[in-house]
């Protein structure tokens, strides 16, 4: 099978933070090139740098040096508009500690994505077929029956597959996990793992941070991040 083309690249990516008069370098040269539909796990041990460069990946936060480009677009030449819809439409995020908001039900916390992308007079024209994307996704889940559920009425994995459904809400080519699994037992971390493999198989691409050898072994490649270098 020939290479897919490639949906994003990161090269010579150096990312410091300030920390009183000394600055702290977390990433300090790396690359990294992900093909179309591919699932990519970058493995690492707590403070190697794989939090921050998801972030980077994800537009939540910018290089010192180095780019990152999507489709061959370069993010740091992006206008503010262009990066806020990368990051609301290109790209969903699942976090290690889900960040749903505890106000709104299951389903509410799914297409808030949605909302957030039309504004409030475009939302009123889409707000019936995205309600129906919503309780699509959480058909696909096992969670329709959770639709009027609080968060904090929910088990964790319950919480991680809610949002995995808001990540994929407006339909992102790129979904970006930080350690999806580390707030869970194992067997629940399993399940989560399962809905991911179903995702790429379903030709979602997928980069996913863990520091879990066992989980990083699920994915279709698997990077290695020692000390801010990606460990040849």
């Amino acid at each position: 099978m020939g290479q897919r083309p490639l949906i994003l690249k990161a090269e010579r990516l150096h990312k410091s933070y300030r920390m009183g008069a000394t600055a702290v370098k977390v990433l300090k040269g790396v690359n990294l090139a992900v093909e179309q539909g591919q699932f990519v796990a970058v493995i690492g041990a707590s403070g190697s740098g794989k939090s921050t460069l998801l972030h980077l990946l994800g537009g939540l936060d910018r290089p010192n040096e180095g780019t990152v480009c999507f489709d061959d677009r370069d993010l740091s030449r992006m206008r503010a508009r262009e990066l806020n819809r990368y990051r609301n439409e290109m790209v969903g995020f699942v976090f290690q500690f889900y960040h749903l908001l505890d106000e709104l039900n299951v389903l509410e916390n799914v297409f808030l994505p949605a909302m957030v992308s039309r504004g409030i007079v475009g939302w009123w024209g889409t707000r019936a077929a995205a309600r129906r994307r919503a309780q699509e996704l959480l058909e696909q889940l096992g969670l329709q029956d959770r639709a009027q559920h609080k968060p904090y009425q929910l088990s964790g994995g319950e919480r991680q597959r809610v949002a995995i459904g808001r990540a994929l809400m407006n339909e992102p080519r790129l979904l970006l996990a930080d350690e999806p699994t580390g707030n869970l037992d194992s067997a629940t971390g399993n399940d989560i793992l399962a809905v991911l493999e179903r995702l790429h198989q379903a030709g979602q691409t997928i980069v996913m941070v863990t520091h879990d050898e066992r989980v990083a072994r699920r994915a279709q490649r698997v990077i290695t991040l020692t000390d801010g270098k990606v460990k040849i």
